[in-house]
């Protein structure tokens, strides 16, 4: 009975030994705002590059409120948030922390190349008061004007909100709601009529529109020039630890793979 025990234990050690290390390790699970999807994506790409032996983190997207809650909950082990943290209102126990600046751009269809809009226009139009093109200086059509949102746990709304229109003003409740930058995307794209914001990574297919005479545009953004600028957040149920921590430490560490990652759509911070 004994040299059977001490056979089956031989094997056991000898199994484990034969596992590489990097399978033992956590697989990073990541989620949340949509903004930040392709940029969490390219940096896990090269996180498994410079760390082949670990398992590839796990990026989806969804909501910025989908990230913090998921963090909160358990379920991500780090939610990507495009939105900064509002205290009183996220779950307590949180920490955030900056990966990456990005920019917001006011978008319409290509049919209607508006260069530049003011802040009195940008009002006008988001709020509801100004319903047909004809109304808004630039545009090269004329009709309703098609509005469109994004839903309430969008950071993108939250950051278009407070930079654009402040804390009093608010977007037309006639606006048609998307649930992530790409819809909003392609809605823009395919109608003619239409106007909404989004993200920098999804600007292709429609027309920038600049803002406050400052065409919206990587350049300026990193130059200071352009102001609809905001945070990109990785947030983490206490501070970061583990597998969470190793990333984290990583993509801010502003090695030359993070940087040239960061620099290529977005802003680094450091």
């Amino acid at each position: 009975m004994r040299v059977h025990r001490t056979l089956l234990v031989s094997i056991v050690l000898s199994l484990a030994l034969a596992v590489p290390a990097g399978a033992l390790a956590k697989r990073l699970i990541i989620g949340g705002s949509t903004s930040v999807l392709p940029l969490a994506q390219k940096l896990a790409t090269a996180y498994h590059q410079a760390y082949p032996k670990l398992p590839a983190p796990k990026v989806g997207g969804g909501q910025s409120d989908i990230g913090i809650s998921g963090a909160a909950k358990g379920s991500f082990d780090i939610g990507d948030s495009s939105r900064d943290p509002i205290p009183g209102v996220d779950p307590k126990g949180l920490v955030f922390t900056r990966i990456a600046r990005d920019g917001v751009c006011v978008i319409t269809n290509r049919s209607n190349p508006i260069s530049n809009l003011s802040q009195e226009s940008v009002e006008g139009i988001f709020t509801g008061r100004i319903r047909d093109w004809s109304k808004v200086p630039g545009s090269t059509i004329s009709g309703p004007i098609d509005l469109f949102d994004r839903d309430g746990a969008s950071g993108t709304q939250d950051a278009f909100q407070h930079i654009f229109l402040g804390e009093t003003l608010k977007i037309s409740p006639t606006a048609t709601a998307e649930t992530s930058n790409g819809l909003e995307q392609n809605a823009v794209s395919s109608d003619k009529q239409a106007v909404g914001f989004v993200s920098f990574a999804y600007t292709a297919g429609v027309n920038p529109v600049g803002y406050q005479g400052i065409p919206c545009n990587l350049r300026n953004a990193k130059s200071g020039q352009y102001g609809g600028v905001r945070n990109f957040w990785m947030v983490t149920k206490g501070r970061p630890k583990g597998e969470s921590l190793k990333f984290i430490k990583w993509v801010v560490s502003g090695n030359s793979a993070t940087k040239r990652i960061i620099n290529s759509s977005w802003i680094a911070i450091r």
